[in-house]
């Protein structure tokens, strides 16, 4: 017998939880759904002055499904969500679910290399956007699309060219904060673009319309949720129905959540931990979502100390930034019964210090946009262990319904204490990637998906994560793949080669470093070189530390040694 097949995690369960649930709901939209029917009047987000119940939550979301239908949006078709966190985002994403539709999260940091990808990808038929970034992304993209098309670089079945609706983060609020919104004026926010239409003007005018009722399936595709993996090339995550209704289910039931006890949205709604820890956990509990458009520390605790929730999960960053705010107090934190915290690695200290200074442990949690947020948790009521010899805060134990074991490369369990890669299953895992069956077969086997992290078991079952198995960054909890950025300092005339690695960094765990050299007679500096990044890609990707040097260091055969440019 393998240590796993005992389960030694099962010692460290909360009082009262069983190794397994059942699953109360069997698709994300019957969680809503029964939200509505049970607490009409209460709010379901809450926008810094503003409030949507769930019963216009779903008036509004029926007006935009029979608008959609009738554009030709029906089951299995996608739509792209191009927002930040506004109430529009889950408007637009309930609505999909509506028509049996597939959500597309799209980062709003993502620019137009990048959003083109997705789009191709997906074949996303309609895209919901800041009018901002419609102006400045994706009218040009699509303008683009079309000249590529009359120039006959593509053919016009190969453009990428949705339909497009725009909205602005100054809808759904009154009194908007100026520390997000600077500059913002409403009248232009808010103006008719003649290129796509608006948001809020289809939903008034397809109020009161109700789309055929649609049964949906635990199988069926809820949201196409981009990671670039291990490969380094955007695939996307088919998320079934099942599986963000068990993990929000786990949310409710592992946390403890309350029914109707808001809760405060710090993860970007495009994250995995976004869209079922914040949205799906919401829904699950008939509970409010606090939504502040983006994210700002001092904004924040101004929507803690106004709304009151008692349940978060975000990066460490977020948490470390919340605790380095000099307005920041204990009283801000008071309404907060859990605080968890997933997506980059914590350091203990971390931990130490906020609880110092606010009184609350942050729980530890581990998860994937493949496994729809957590399979590996801190129970409540337990503290992680640290591992004595490398210093590590354990992810937690495999949470309900999740058996879960460390592989080595062939996939065979390894014993206890030895390092090898995560490997998990369970209803939280997604069938696969959106039209990639090898990719899908290479990661998932037998059910059981291969993370392509490594850690390692300790005997009494505590689950800790070491490192990344191949040469992906995670910045702050944003995934970064090396090759992206590298591809970008290519297309710079001075750079003759370039090389991309994550550093350590006391902020965002992980920071982005290029190391390059140049081209003979050329002249750049570091600076110039991230700015041209910068522009190029979304704003966690472009390296922070560039360094020149005369010659890369290589092997025998000419590749790039990039363990040797992490110092």
């Amino acid at each position: 017998m393998t240590p796993y097949e005992s389960k030694p995690w099962l010692a460290h369960y909360a009082a009262g939880h069983a190794a397994t649930i059942d699953p109360q709901y069997g698709d994300a939209l019957s969680l809503f759904r029964a939200a509505v029917a049970r607490a009409p009047e209460r709010s379901a987000l809450l926008y810094f002055d503003g409030a949507l119940t769930y019963a216009e939550l779903d008036a509004q979301s029926d007006a935009l499904a029979c608008a959609w239908r009738e554009r030709g949006i029906a089951r299995g078709e996608r739509v792209a969500i191009y927002l930040q966190n506004v109430p529009q985002f889950v408007i637009a994403l309930v609505a999909a679910w509506k028509l049996g539709a597939i959500a597309v999260p799209v980062n709003p940091m993502n620019r137009a290399r990048e959003l083109r990808v997705l789009l191709a990808d997906s074949g996303a038929r309609l895209l919901v956007c800041h009018g901002t970034l419609h102006d400045e992304v994706v009218r040009p993209l699509l303008a683009e699309e079309d000249a590529r098309v009359a120039n006959g670089e593509i053919a016009a079945s190969a453009r990428v060219h949705p339909q497009v609706m725009t909205t602005s983060a100054l809808d759904y609020q009154q009194r908007h904060d100026e520390r997000l919104f600077a500059g913002m004026d409403r009248a232009r926010e808010t103006q008719p673009r003649d290129d796509a239409e608006d948001f809020r003007t289809v939903i008034d005018a397809y109020r009161g319309q109700t789309p055929p009722a649609i049964d949906l399936h635990s199988d069926d595709v809820a949201m196409l949720v981009y990671t670039s993996g291990t490969t380094g090339v955007p695939k996307g995550a088919m998320n079934t129905h099942g599986n963000v209704a068990f993990n929000a289910q786990v949310y409710r039931d592992w946390v403890g959540l309350r029914e109707g006890a808001p809760l405060l949205g710090v993860a970007p709604l495009f994250h995995i931990t976004g869209l079922v820890g914040h949205v799906g956990a919401a829904f699950i509990c008939a509970a409010p979502l606090v939504l502040a458009f983006r994210f700002e520390p001092g904004v924040l605790l101004d929507a803690i100390a106004e709304h009151k929730p008692e349940f978060t999960i975000g990066a460490i960053t977020v948490f470390i930034a919340l605790m380095n705010h000099p307005r920041a107090t204990r009283e801000h934190f008071a309404s907060l019964r859990r605080i968890y915290s997933g997506g980059a690695p914590i350091p203990p200290s971390v931990i130490e210090a906020f609880r110092s200074r606010f009184g609350h442990y942050i729980h530890n949690g581990y998860g994937l946009t493949e496994t729809n947020s957590p399979t590996h948790v801190v129970p409540v009521g337990s503290e992680a262990p640290v591992d004595a010899a490398s210093g590590t805060l354990a992810i937690g134990v495999p949470a309900f319904n999740v058996e879960s074991y460390i592989g080595d490369d062939a996939g065979q369990p390894l014993p206890a204490g030895e390092v090898g890669e995560i490997i998990s299953r369970g209803p939280m895992i997604v069938p696969g990637y959106w039209n990639k069956p090898q990719e899908s077969a290479k990661a998932i086997v037998d059910g059981y998906f291969r993370t392509g992290d490594v850690g390692f078991m300790d005997a009494q079952g505590w689950f800790y994560l070491v490192d990344r198995k191949k040469d992906m960054i995670n910045a702050g909890g944003y995934k970064v793949w090396p090759r992206e950025v590298e591809d970008v300092l290519y297309t710079h005339p001075a750079v003759r080669e370039a090389a991309v690695v994550g550093v350590p960094d006391s902020y965002r765990g992980e920071t982005v470093k290029a190391v390059v050299s140049l081209k003979p007679g050329a002249n750049v500096t570091p600076d110039e070189l991230a700015a041209y990044c910068k522009e190029r890609m979304a704003a966690y990707k472009y390296p922070r530390i560039v360094t020149i040097i005369d010659e890369l260091p290589k092997t025998v055969t000419g590749k790039i040694l990039r363990r040797e440019l992490r110092g």
